[in-house]
């Protein structure tokens, strides 16, 4: 088996991290932050992917043939409502930082006083 499909989320991973560190306002950490959540989207379908099978639905399909795991579809979809909720809040939360603080700027907000 090769190891190429479970070094694209590793990539992906990396380059989401890398665009946390290197960013200069919140929004751009917020979007790389959901670019690094993919990497586990790739790699819970990577292992869950089965070469030749079908998709779970035993009514009308022979029950010799190959089907793939519907846990990891579940996790899979969990995962992008998790993602998106934490994204919407996170969004939700520079907003209200750049309403009361005027900037969006990490490096501007490191103070506490208003």
């Amino acid at each position: 088996m090769s190891h190429l499909p479970y070094l694209i989320p590793g990539w992906i991973l990396l380059v989401g991290i890398y665009g946390i560190v290197t960013s200069r306002n919140l929004v751009h950490a917020v979007v790389c932050l959901s670019v690094a959540q993919s990497a586990t989207y790739v790699l819970l379908l990577t292992v869950g992917y089965q070469k030749k099978a079908t998709a779970p639905v035993f009514s009308d399909i022979k029950p010799t043939r190959n089907v793939v795991d519907p846990l990891v579809q579940a996790m899979t979809l969990t995962d992008i409502v998790v993602g998106a909720t934490v994204t919407a809040l996170l969004l939700a939360l520079t907003v209200q930082v750049a309403k009361r603080r005027g900037t969006v700027d990490p490096d501007e907000l490191r103070s506490l006083e208003p």
